[in-house]
């Protein structure tokens, strides 16, 4: 069954209150030089009909409100085969 990965981030201009704060904390902790970080997630599963991923990202897996996703990967036995767009 292939498995779906699916990158879900806050969209621009979307208050992102971790990548702030590690924004802020990388300097202190001698990493310089950072800037624009923001914090997502990424949600991996095994799907039989890959065409449904946007579907589920919707309904489900982010608010499309304030967050926009991608699905960065589908994968076959290991190997990457495509990737959907939203």
């Amino acid at each position: 069954m292939p498995r779906a990965r699916v990158l879900i981030r806050p969209k621009e201009g979307i208050l992102d209150p971790q990548g702030q704060a590690v924004e802020r904390a990388l300097p202190a902790l001698g990493f310089e030089g950072v800037a624009n970080v923001h914090v997502g997630r990424l949600v991996e599963l095994d799907v039989e009909d890959a065409s449904r991923v946007p579907e589920m990202c919707e309904r489900l897996l982010a608010n499309p409100l304030i967050e926009d996703y991608e699905v960065v990967s589908i994968e076959s036995h290991g190997q990457d085969t495509e990737v959907i767009p939203p």
